[in-house]
């Protein structure tokens, strides 16, 4: 591995560092997406069934999650009790889209990476050629062995930068999904607190 690394050229180095840095970040979305997945549909269903009774112990439950975006969206708009349905629902949204820069999070990231590693791998590509067929004398009619092997050790970069690209690629789609279903699932939360809210004002 130490040798493969060396023979791919100077742009292994940023390749490396995307990568563990790509890694790194995967993981964290990851358990940010599982834990997300696994609370919080249980939490708004027994938050809507118990604020049509009694909307203290539906808040005091809510407060128990701060962790969760859909808790703080909840909150955001149950703090004032004296909220119309219009106002209510204006903090429901503005409450909606102050949560989408932490579910988006590090997807510029993921996308720089995905467009970056090809161009890196492909200036490691062009640098090896350069250096290896700067061994070729004029006049020269045979391509000595070691031109050959210096061209092959070129390519290397490359295929690390597209390997680096092609599963960044792969898990920013997974988030960028993740992130759509999880946009919708706000929006049908909020309908549902938004309509309870609207049915107290009437009653």
């Amino acid at each position: 591995m130490p040798d493969l690394f060396r023979a791919g050229g100077v742009t292994m180095l940023p390749l490396l560092i995307f990568s563990f840095v790509s890694l790194a970040l995967a993981l964290e979305r990851s358990w940010f997406w599982i834990r997300l997945q696994g609370q919080q549909r249980p939490l708004v269903e027994q938050v809507i069934g118990v604020y049509r009774q009694q909307p203290e112990a539906a808040i005091s439950k809510l407060k128990q999650y701060p962790h969760l975006p859909v808790a703080r969206i909840f909150l955001a708009a149950l703090a004032d009790r004296n909220l119309d349905p219009e106002e209510f629902r204006l903090a429901l949204e503005n409450a909606t889209q102050a949560e989408l820069p932490h579910l988006k999070r590090f997807q510029t990231f993921f996308e720089t990476v995905t467009g970056v590693a090809p161009l890196l791998g492909l200036l490691g590509t062009i640098l090896g050629l350069i250096q290896a067929l700067s061994a070729l004398q004029p006049g020269q009619t045979q391509v000595p062995m070691g031109v050959t092997v210096g061209i092959g050790e070129a390519l290397i970069s490359t295929a690390a930068g597209l390997l680096i690209a092609i599963t960044t690629l792969l898990l920013a789609s997974l988030f960028r999904a993740l992130y759509r279903r999880q946009i919708s699932f706000l929006q049908t939360a909020a309908g549902h607190l938004e309509l309870l809210h609207r049915r107290q004002q009437r009653s």
